[in-house]
């Protein structure tokens, strides 16, 4: 999918650099999943010149001979996310950094900001809707400047949700040839577990959130993350608490990771000029089947995320919460768990004329972790590689804007993905 809406052109990446990629945050849980994929896929000695980063030396040294003998050339960069001097130093050598240092209001601005202004690609895998507004507010027209392709939300939120949404609606422009207007999500199944990093964010983003209320409000709009001139449109759908969906034959819950992927979708509608109309609604909810059972388990879900947001909403409990019932930080499903986890995503599009269109998107492992771990490393390899990107302007893109088919392409070749168009 080409690109539009910016007029600088041309990739960020240099034979001069050094490294195609840098993972910095290569210590903490994610980023060590993300060392050892990008290993197994690439080696250290392949056509992809990568390194490890983070701020201690003796902690990126133990990583390095976890990942065994392969590793041993593997190179290593002390980089303090709060120290700007040696983040700036390190874009200098890379053509991309992938950022696993979540939560990413806490450790990642400077990062973002030393990407921009020097021209380096960028990916992270962060869910924080207010601290991206806030580098898109702050960078975007430096990175547009620079040339830096920076493109948050490359895990399990929201990959699988933007590259579905756009796989289904090539689907429709060839079959019906026209898009789906209106498009809901249904996760049929998931089994995962949360890791101590992404309870740390949306402990971060809840207190964010209860300080502020400018804050409040950019996470309550559907169009946050939209262009400037884009922050508004349709009120769109929410599910909120149990209720039956015709379409999908099931009972609905809400779905903790919609209102981070919801943003990322329309803001990818927004940068192609919302060709699928100004009216286009979306939405994601959790699929809990049909009768009672159904109906129960969806009363049940959505009481246990209402008491987590009720307890996470207050300072005692929220900090009850930290200590003793969540995981944390560095922490994270063990290798059994991650194999055994998998997801699968339905999604139901319609339009005026009574067209409808479904596609399913399917991934194998743990969703957070497993699977995150190998949808960032082909994100990053992509952004890092190409081809297909020299094109890509500067700036602020979603994963489905940059690098859709290339990307498409190697998450179902390497990456466990399935993306299965089914009958209306």
């Amino acid at each position: 999918m080409k690109a539009c809406n910016h007029n600088n052109s041309g990739s960020a990446m240099t034979d001069s650099h050094e490294f195609d990629l840098v993972v910095l945050g290569a210590t903490g849980f994610t980023g060590q999943l993300l060392a050892e994929y990008l290993l197994g896929r690439h080696g250290v000695d392949g056509s992809l010149r990568w390194a490890l980063a983070g701020r201690s030396e003796d902690k990126l040294k133990k990583v390095r001979e976890q990942l065994g003998e392969d590793a041993g050339g593997l190179e290593l960069i002390v980089a303090d996310s709060y120290d700007r001097s040696s983040l700036d130093a390190l874009v200098e050598r890379t053509g991309a950094v992938c950022s696993t240092v979540g939560p990413y209001a806490l450790h990642g601005s400077d990062l973002v900001a030393a990407c921009a202004a020097s021209g380096t690609d960028y990916c992270d895998l962060t869910g924080e809707v207010p601290w991206m507004r806030r580098m898109l507010d702050e960078h975007e027209d430096t990175a547009r400047d620079s040339g830096a392709r920076l493109v948050h939300c490359c895990g399990f939120d929201s990959i699988p949700s933007d590259l579905g949404v756009w796989f289904l609606q090539q689907q429709a422009m060839e079959r019906f040839g026209r898009p789906m207007s209106r498009i809901r999500m249904g996760v049929e199944r998931m089994r995962g577990t949360m890791s101590g990093g992404t309870a740390a964010s949306m402990i971060n983003i809840i207190e964010e959130t209860r300080r502020d209320s400018e804050t409040a409000k950019v996470a309550k709009n559907p169009y946050a993350l939209c262009p400037p001139d884009m922050r508004q449109g349709p009120r769109q759908p929410y599910v909120k608490g149990p209720q039956f969906d015709q379409h999908l034959d099931s009972w609905l819950s809400p779905f903790v990771m919609a209102a981070i992927n919801t943003r990322i979708v329309h803001r990818a509608h927004a940068l192609q000029g919302r060709p699928w109309g100004d009216e286009f609604l979306y939405d994601e909810a959790m699929m809990t089947g049909r009768g009672f059972s159904g109906r129960r388990r969806a009363w049940t879900w959505g009481l246990g995320l209402a008491g987590f947001a009720l307890g996470a909403s207050f300072g005692p409990t929220r900090k009850l919460l930290a200590r003793r019932v969540l995981p944390k930080p560095g922490e994270g499903p063990g290798p059994e768990a991650r194999e055994k986890g998998f997801y699968r995503l339905l999604f139901d599009g319609r339009n005026e004329h009574g067209e409808a269109m479904r596609v399913r998107v399917a991934g194998d492992r743990d969703p957070g972790y497993g699977s995150t771990a190998k949808m960032l490393g082909e994100a990053a390899f992509t952004l890092a590689k190409g081809p297909g990107l020299d094109d890509l302007p500067g700036g602020f893109w979603t994963p489905s804007t940059a690098m859709a088919e290339t990307l498409k392409s190697r998450l179902v070749e390497h990456a466990g993905l399935t993306f299965e168009c089914l009958d209306s």
